[in-house]
């Protein structure tokens, strides 16, 4: 806990002064945001609150997640068959004969490695269905049931016709279960035919039908974040160019969208996820409202061409690029377009009149070489033509340097690129050692968007423990050199976001969850810290007349808050020993206060957030005694520190 002076004198103190009429660069309101990417169970089985898995029977197993059962010694038979659709030969649909009198033949569904179910709160059944034998009147009982097969929840569906329909039923759990299941029965005698069956929470995100699971938006939109980057990441590349992400077939009516493979569902042998598919009923629409839900700004990103280069590095022929720049075209119409355009009807037709303010988007992910160039180059000349006032992130490739970092930056910059987005997975050392990165890099020329970073250390058996205090901490630090560099660094974002505890890929990850709860990692609240206390524009804070990039286990940035009139200082102390520090405020008023601190602090740098103890590091709140335009402060050693001082 921060002390006053009297406390330390024994220790050397470092003075530093705060030049607070300094004011040296304005902080981009886009400065701290997420990165969504489809990894790990983020979207289907994650936050998107769909419960069913292939709730269309259409992944490349149709029923896979699905099994036929009976009850009460029920007996039957149950069939596949596809719709007939040449155009989608993923359109599939089941044949129910329950043929006992009293007893009750049909499917289960698994769930996403489960189905979290809540004591008394209400799910949306949904089931496409009709009645082949209007001579039975055949009535479906639906239920779910826990790990042992015992009912919670039942309802029936009635009434059924001769024709396609799709019937609702809301079901109400009697406890509360982690791994339920789904069951679909025809009771008694009868021949129904199902075409798609959907379960969803009644309490998703804003109410809304088709809708995302409300603690992981919430926890989202508690970080503040300036923007969204979506839906990747890889996933935008594809292992091949068939398996891209094409946004177009992620908007429209969800029950039309045509699901493929995840880029992510046999990446890792380690890790292999056969089971993961994108149904795409999270799609670009609702993406643009997630970020306006949130506050934040929506950045898109665009396959250019180019299949991942880490799989089979496919291109598409430079004489058949056009397709792919037009789709960048169309996305700016859905986005801004009128509703009178082609796709800003869609836009409207699915709910939003009103244009969701697009500002930019990126083009490619992490591309490299001559290839990415050539292709870029088409883009841009196209995108500049047509939407000048659109901002274009270009990519760095994988890594933070080498070969191809340099031959990548040396091209953007001759084409006077916008935006340079730069990925470091790397270790806790790295990120203390680049705090300075930046200090060095041209005032003039493309502006860097950290779009991919974690601080990669060892971990446990629990792979949540990757996300320790040790990583958190140096990411804090290095984060502190971002701030400072705000006018080249206009953009940062961790990465992954999610990860569902029992089906990930990738680790570490910002927020881990399971099919109930979910568990803010510390890298989560040193980002929300950041996010939270991000004010208008920077302020000198030096120490011999030099920046505080880890001289006496040190980091430190400043800013201004124009609109609270606050100067805010965000410390990090790397040392296991506490730091005292001698602070000299001038070129402004500072008043005696007892001004507010956050602190994020750890004495075990293994320490992390498990589920078993979600908040083992939080945020901690306190009162800091500032004596006009000096304070007097010990760090805690192993720390973060937020101090905002009213001015």
């Amino acid at each position: 806990m921060p002390v006053i002076v009297s406390n330390i004198q024994a220790q050397k103190v470092s003075e530093i002064t705060v030049r607070v009429n300094q004011r040296i660069n304005t902080v981009p309101a886009s400065m701290w945001g997420i990165f969504f990417e489809d990894i790990n169970f983020a979207a289907d089985g994650g936050i998107y609150a769909e419960l069913v898995k292939n709730r269309s029977f259409s992944f490349n197993d149709p029923l896979m997640g699905w099994k036929w059962i009976s009850k009460d010694e029920g007996k039957g038979d149950g069939r596949l068959y596809n719709s007939g659709d040449l155009l989608r030969p993923d359109k599939r649909y089941v044949r129910i004969q329950s043929t006992s009198d009293n007893g009750s033949y049909g499917l289960s569904n698994e769930g996403f490695r489960g189905m979290g179910v809540k004591k008394d709160a209400g799910y949306r059944l949904s089931v496409t269905a009709r009645n082949v034998d209007s001579d039975i009147a055949a009535n479906l009982v639906v239920e779910l049931v826990d790990s042992t097969g015992k009912v919670l929840a039942e309802n029936q569906l009635s009434g059924l016709t001769k024709d396609w329909e799709k019937y609702e039923v809301i079901l109400k759990p009697v406890k509360t279960e982690a791994k339920a299941q789904l069951n679909v029965f025809v009771k008694g005698k009868g021949l129904v035919e199902i075409e798609t069956v959907s379960l969803f929470p009644v309490d998703t995100w804003k109410g809304r039908k088709n809708g995302l699971r409300s603690d992981l938006v919430q926890l989202l939109a508690d970080m503040k974040p300036g923007f969204v980057r979506f839906p990747g990441g890889c996933i935008v590349e594809g292992r091949e160019l068939a398996t891209r992400y094409q946004w177009k077939k992620t908007v429209g009516d969800p029950a039309e969208r045509e699901l493929i493979v995840n880029r992510w569902n046999t990446e890792f042998k380690h890790r292999s996820t056969p089971d993961y598919f994108q149904s795409f009923g999270l799609g670009f629409y609702e993406y643009f409202l997630l970020a306006e839900d949130i506050g934040a700004e929506p950045l898109p990103i665009l396959n250019c061409g180019m299949a991942c280069q880490y799989n089979t590095s496919e291109l598409v022929d430079m004489k058949d690029l056009d397709p792919y720049i037009q789709d960048a075209l169309d996305l700016i119409e859905f986005a801004n377009g009128a509703v009178t355009t082609q796709w800003g009807k869609l836009r409207a037709s699915m709910g939003h009149s009103e244009p969701f303010n697009l500002k930019m988007m990126g083009v490619g992910n992490e591309q490299w070489g001559p290839q990415y160039i050539e292709r870029f180059k088409k883009f841009n000349s196209a995108l500049k033509e047509k939407h000048p006032e659109i901002k274009l992130i270009t990519s760095a490739g994988p890594g933070p340097d080498g070969d191809r970092f340099t031959y990548l930056w040396d091209e953007l910059v001759k084409l006077n690129a916008d935006i340079v987005d730069e990925h470091y997975y790397q270790s806790p050392t790295w990120f203390l050692k680049n705090a300075s990165r930046y200090d060095a890099y041209p005032r003039k020329g493309p502006k860097v968007f950290a779009g991919e970073y974690a601080a990669h250390s060892k971990g446990q058996a629990d792979p949540t423990s990757r996300n320790n205090w040790e990583s958190a901490l140096a990411e804090a630090a290095f984060m502190t050199g971002l701030e400072r560099n705000c006018d080249v660094v206009q953009m940062c974002s961790y990465a992954p976001l999610l990860a569902h505890k029992d089906a990930w890929q990738w680790n570490p990850d910002l927020i881990w969850f399971d099919n109930l709860k979910a568990v803010p990692t510390p890298n989560y609240f040193v980002q929300k810290l950041f996010a939270a206390n991000k004010g208008s524009y920077t302020v000198s804070v030096l120490k011999d007349k030099e920046v505080i990039a880890g001289k006496d286990s040190v980091y430190a940035s400043a800013t201004i808050d124009e609109t609270s009139k606050e100067l805010i200082l965000k410390l990090v102390n790397i040392s296991q020993k506490s730091v005292p520090l001698k602070f000299s405020f001038t070129g402004g008023s500072v008043k005696s206060q007892n001004a507010n601190m956050e602190v994020l602090k750890n004495k075990d740098l293994s320490a992390w957030n498990s589920f078993s103890t979600p908040l083992n590091i939080g945020i901690e709140s306190m009162k800091v005694k500032v004596s006009g335009r000096s304070l007097m402060l010990s760090l805690d050693g192993n720390s973060v520190n937020v101090l905002r001082i009213k001015l």
